[in-house]
């Protein structure tokens, strides 16, 4: 029986508060999810469709296929249940393999000796049927175990992903503060942008959020900048199965006539660091980079498109101050210039987000890594009268 072919518990996972634009993209792919939580959701899936989901997914992690679940108090419980398990049947003979692993048990206070015990137990039942010990280690470059163990609850699985698809794979250079391409997408997702209309980003960074718009545009996924999977190194892989869904990815790339992506920053070396990025990604040519103070980014009249910005957070008094100005400077910016659009603030300090001036249609959840934030957005009229009355309205 070949797990690519057989359908299995399949838990896609995500960082926290993305769930929801998760959620979105695997109904999009044909899938029914069987259950959603904080982190990810589940589905009844093969691994062969474990490729496409590795391959297309924007927001999730990692894919993981469910091979057994069982109670276990201790490491020692650990060891028995899979020292037991047919590890011969999915892992080659000569391959490499790593561990990895979510635990919260009283009887350990460090995941590693966990991952130690799982890996005991695979090399020993390797080494007993077939005569070889495997190479292991903790680079996700081949085959990847993964435990799932709380309290006496235990599954432990395949995890056909390797290294996380959070990260899309095209950044050369992060620059200063980058935004997890995962994360990006999501907050892109989240918004009303129909994807034809202009998506401008001042204060663009290292290009992230406006290389994610050109990507989710154009129907390009993440899997056209990657070409390792932790999928590949289990037996019974077949390559012309992964071609075959690389191939869907090129396909279905589309063109849209028109569309304007707008990227500015103040800085002259974060605009050449962009452009890197933007050329790896494959959309130079979409996106429109200038070196400009973000108020004198250019707005495209005659259209109703979204003004998307990231500003800094500030993490010290002194730095908050300075930018409660800037702030301050965005919400005019947004006022006398982007009339008919709908404006986007991502920040993790709603205290600065007040000097904007402006009150926020919707307020929608996210995390930066570890800061609570919010993508703010704005329903910005066009017309003299209503950017007054606008401009009268407070947070």
């Amino acid at each position: 029986m070949s797990l690519y072919t057989t359908k299995g518990t399949v838990t896609i996972t995500c960082n926290k508060r993305l769930t929801p634009f998760l959620e979105q993209e695997v109904k999009e792919l044909g899938f029914q999810i069987e259950d959603t939580f904080i982190t990810g959701v589940r589905l009844h899936a093969t691994l062969n469709e474990c490729i496409r989901l590795n391959l297309n997914l924007r927001c999730a992690s990692q894919v993981l296929y469910s091979l057994k679940q069982f109670k276990a108090a201790d490491a020692d419980g650990i060891y028995q249940e899979l020292r037991h398990f047919p590890w011969e049947t999915i892992l080659p003979e000569e391959g490499y393999f790593s561990i990895t692993s979510n635990v919260q048990n009283d009887t350990i206070n460090n995941g590693m000796f966990a991952n130690l015990r799982v890996k005991d137990a695979v090399v020993d039942r390797l080494r007993e049927k077939t005569g070889k010990r495997p190479s292991t280690g903790a680079e996700l470059s081949g085959a990847v175990i993964h435990l799932f163990w709380k309290n006496e609850e235990a599954e432990i699985f395949v995890d056909t992903t390797g290294d996380s698809i959070a990260r899309h794979g095209y950044r050369k250079i992060p620059g200063r503060a980058p935004m997890l391409e995962a994360l990006a997408a999501s907050t892109i997702l989240a918004t009303r942008w129909d994807r034809r209309s202009p998506f401008i980003n001042p204060m663009c960074g290292s290009g992230t959020v406006a290389i994610e718009a050109a990507l989710i545009a154009t129907n390009t996924r993440p899997g056209l900048f990657r070409n390792n999977y932790a999928f590949m190194h289990l037996l019974g892989y077949e390559e012309a199965v992964y071609l075959n869904e690389r191939g869907r990815l090129e396909n279905q790339i589309v063109e849209v006539p028109g569309l304007r992506i707008i990227a500015t920053d103040l800085s002259e070396q974060a605009i050449v660091n962009a452009r890197k990025n933007a050329r790896a990604a494959g959309v130079e040519d979409i996106i429109e980079f200038q070196i400009c103070d973000f108020a004198s980014t250019e707005i495209p009249t005659g259209a109703t498109g979204v003004v998307y910005m990231n500003p800094e957070y500030g993490l010290r008094l002194g730095e908050i101050e300075a930018l409660e100005d800037t702030y301050g400077r965005i919400g005019d910016f947004l006022k006398q210039k982007c009339g008919g659009y709908y404006g986007y603030i991502f920040t993790g300090n709603l205290e600065l987000a007040k000097k904007i001036g402006l009150k926020a249609k919707r307020r929608i959840e996210f995390y930066n890594s570890t800061i609570d934030c919010r993508l703010l957005e704005y329903e910005l009229y066009a017309g003299t009268r209503d950017v007054r009355k606008l401009a009268a309205e407070q947070p």
